[in-house]
């Protein structure tokens, strides 16, 4: 079976589910305070920001309990301004999304991802990597007083201090550039091949004689970088919030080996299952809304014919 879709509520679900059984977790939780979902008790509408948190540091605890001892958290999150009543049903309206919380004033950015990335590393997960997902579309903003936003949050965190990190699958091609500095020389007077105070000389800027790389085997590859250019994409449905598949792509590839499991508590439209199967992994998919599940198995009825 390549995977499922399990219509319900994110922390019920997951109670329910066995310990160690998924490889790692690819999720983008509903935000603070800007739509509303149409689903009782869904997460996101919160009095304060604190209660937000709270909930899903609360879900994300049962997700680390049904991970693997080396899996990993891959988290998408954006921020929120107080006061701007976004997604508040009519009922809270007058309390908008922020307001009346300790310290945070009407206009202020409320730090949402890394309130929950402090709760979640406070509950014992490994915070690994704060990775800036760029947006080169962003959403167009009217506001006169502020840059607008053009970039999101993904946060990498794991469940053990040694985890599954595929470094070689993520991997970005060395520039050219790169290659022709090694192959120059680098004297002893070069400001960079000093140690400077309480610093070690890199490699790459010991002195070495002219030519020095031109016998050297060296790397056509390099790490993957913590700054992401994505463009948004949008899906033909009924899901307001949909990351582009290409966002997630570096997640699945280092997170999960070959034939493992994909977990998405929060999944939408299905997006992390449509990754997770053209790469060669199963999922699992969890959402409180049965418009959204039955949207999901449409769009993955044909992702799967495809990968077969």
């Amino acid at each position: 079976m390549n995977g499922k879709i399990i219509c319900g509520d994110a922390l019920e679900t997951l109670k329910t589910m066995p310990s160690e059984s998924v490889n790692c977790c690819v999720v983008s939780p509903p935000y603070y305070g800007l739509r509303d979902y149409g689903a009782k008790g869904q997460i996101g509408l919160e009095r304060t920001p604190a209660e937000y948190v709270a909930r899903l540091a609360e879900a994300f605890r049962e997700v680390r309990r049904v991970l693997r001892g080396d899996g990993t958290l891959w988290i998408v999150i954006a921020d929120s301004y107080a006061g701007n009543g976004k997604g508040v049903t009519k009922e809270k309206r007058s309390r908008k999304a922020g307001s009346g919380q300790s310290g945070i004033k009407p206009k202020d950015l409320v730090g949402i991802p890394w309130a929950l990335a402090f709760a979640l590393r406070d509950d014992g997960w490994y915070l690994r990597s704060s990775i800036i997902w760029q947006k080169p579309n962003p959403v167009p903003e009217s506001c006169r007083d502020r840059p607008a936003r053009s970039h999101e949050n993904v946060f990498l965190l794991s469940k053990s201090l040694k985890y599954h990190y595929d470094r070689a699958a993520v991997a970005q091609p060395v520039a050219a550039g790169t290659h022709a500095r090694m192959n120059r020389a680098v004297s002893p007077e070069h400001k960079y091949a000093r140690a400077a105070f309480g610093q070690t000389v890199q490699t790459f800027n010991k002195p070495r004689p002219n030519r020095a790389g031109v016998e050297t085997k060296l790397a056509d590859t390099r790490n993957l970088r913590d700054v992401w250019t994505v463009s948004t994409k949008s899906y033909r449905g009924a899901h307001f919030a949909v990351y582009p598949p290409e966002l997630i792509t570096p997640c699945i590839l280092a997170g999960c080996p070959p034939g493992g499991v994909v977990l998405d508590p929060f999944f939408g439209s299905g997006t992390t299952g449509e990754v997770a199967l053209r790469l060669g992994r199963r999922y699992i998919g969890i959402d409180l809304n049965p418009d959204y599940c039955r949207l999901a198995e449409e769009r993955l009825k044909g992702a799967i014919v495809e990968s077969g």
